[in-house]
């Protein structure tokens, strides 16, 4: 390797390590931030918390890289270029290609290695801090009621509040079902506030309630009788104690996180996503076959003996003469013309229950084969992800090197700034891609390179100005601009 190559390896590996764990430290205080609330207050131990970040950091490797990748090229290469080494290389007679090429060569080894961790490492990391994640959240249920949503950690009951008053602690619309019989909905219990507190041993859960009723619906004896009896209780306070499982924090088991395509490798999600997709193109058939069969017809077509039509009025058949049988399908307008008002009231209303029972059914289905497509769809932007992260690397090289050789700025000013902004527009035209991928917007494919499709050729557009050493946009245009509204503007004071 030439020492000028040495040079430019050793100006990059510095920026790279320091960016790369700069980058890595913040994404990690928003994973911190975003999960406080499920930390706070549950007493876990310090190896517990030591073990869910670095489990939570090496899921966000494959983010950090590219934007450490992106503001180490530009810290690089715009150093070099404001202490005017860049200027003396190619006034040797060395190309900004031929500077570029040994990063060109690491960064392409980066890439390859980022796939690698990708497809082989994160599987398991994701394994074990889902795994990790739910157990924290079975340690202390009480911590996991979350307004809006239905709250199943203590056994036998499913708790909900609608809202929650931050500053004195009290929920409002509550509601608890009773499981603990497993006779379904039977007893059930609405407030319109309340208050939980935990014992000090931490082995009990009081929820007092007020201003509610107790709902319990008892089954008769007579299994025939569907119209079961009830009792309803109201009151202005009531206590309920719950006890808490073992507040230790228990291991469960990995199989339960297995099925997440988080938790695959690419030639597992391909063996999935085939399935998924025969699966999904089975069920779709079936469903077409069942509504064209038993609700989207106009006709029925009979074969019947000769004598059988005679008490069927001749305008309403039509026949196709056959040796011993007639083909006929009943004409169903004439059949309806030739009926009296009731008889039609009763045949519109008929109708009109079998549309309402048709719409319902293409609705409940509809949504079950959305549900499908979009599972479907996830499992294959997590494979496209495994690669288009790890290209997206080779993506910033390219427009952080020729960046910072054309803004001759090193240092964390002026290059962090310029490297945030367009790593911001990268993750939002990767999200965007991915939703409209997962809404059928985008052909998946599409909606995983969006953002990559994009910047790519950005890449290419910023390295051809650099190596011709010319400017990205021409200011003079602007100042003339600029120069004739002041004309305008002093001349308006006059």
């Amino acid at each position: 390797m030439k020492k000028i190559h040495r040079l430019v390896v050793k100006s990059f590996i510095g920026p790279f390590i320091v960016t790369f764990a700069i980058s890595l430290f913040f994404l990690l205080m928003q994973f911190v931030w975003l999960w406080i609330d499920e930390f706070v207050g549950k007493g876990l131990d310090i190896k517990v918390i030591i073990k869910i970040l670095y489990y939570a950091s090496a899921a966000l490797v494959p983010m950090a890289l590219p934007l450490a990748v992106l503001l180490a090229s530009v810290m690089t290469f715009g150093n070099l270029s404001e202490h005017f080494e860049l200027t003396a290389m190619k006034t040797s007679g060395i190309s900004l290609w031929r500077i570029m090429s040994p990063l060109i060569f690491f960064i392409a080894l980066l890439s390859i290695g980022a796939f690698f961790f990708s497809n082989n490492v994160l599987p398991y990391t994701n394994l074990k801090y889902a795994q990790l994640l739910y157990d924290i959240s079975r340690k202390r249920p009480e911590m996991s009621i979350k307004t809006g949503v239905f709250n199943n950690e203590i056994d036998g009951y499913s708790i909900k509040a609608d809202r929650k008053n931050t500053e004195t602690g009290i929920m409002y619309d509550f509601m608890i079902y009773n499981h603990t019989k497993r006779k379904g909905n039977t007893e059930v219990t609405v407030a319109d506030s309340g208050q939980i507190s935990i014992t000090t041993d931490q082995k009990n859960m009081i929820v007092t309630l007020y201003s509610g009723i107790n709902y319990n619906e008892m089954k008769e004896k007579d299994p025939k009788n569907r119209e079961y009896p009830y009792r309803r209780d109201k009151f202005t306070k009531e206590t309920i104690i719950f006890r808490l499982p073992d507040n230790s924090l228990k291991k469960s088991n990995e199989r339960m996180f297995k099925k997440h395509y988080e938790i695959m490798n690419s030639k597992q999600l391909s063996v999935v996503i085939d399935s998924l997709s025969k699966e999904y193109i089975k069920r779709k058939k079936l469903y077409e076959d069942r509504l064209t069969e038993y609700n989207y017809f106009k006709y029925e077509k009979k074969v019947v003996d000769k004598q059988d039509t005679s008490a069927v009025k001749e305008d309403s058949l039509i026949k196709y003469q056959e040796p011993e049988k007639l083909s006929v399908i009943y004409n169903l307008d004439n059949i309806y013309n030739n009926m009296d008002n009731k008889d039609k009231l009763s045949v519109i209303r008929g109708a009109l229950k079998d549309v309402q029972i048709t719409r319902s059914n293409i609705e409940n289905n509809g949504l079950t084969l959305t549900n499908r497509l979009k599972w479907l769809k996830k499992h294959q932007l997590a494979w496209y992800k495994k690669l288009s992260l790890s290209f997206a690397c080779l993506v910033f090289f390219f427009i952080g090197a020729p960046l910072g050789a054309i803004i001759r700025k090193g240092g964390f000013g002026m290059p962090f700034l310029v490297s945030i902004v367009l790593f911001m527009f990268y993750y939002i035209l990767m999200v965007m891609g991915e939703k409209a991928a997962v809404e059928s917007a985008l052909p998946v494919f599409a909606g995983a390179w969006l953002a990559s499709g994009i910047l790519f050729p950005l890449g290419v557009f910023i390295t051809y100005k650099a190596t011709k050493d010319s400017k990205i946009v021409n200011t003079e245009i602007f100042d003339n601009i600029l120069n004739f509204l002041g004309k305008i503007l002093k001349l308006g004071k006059y």
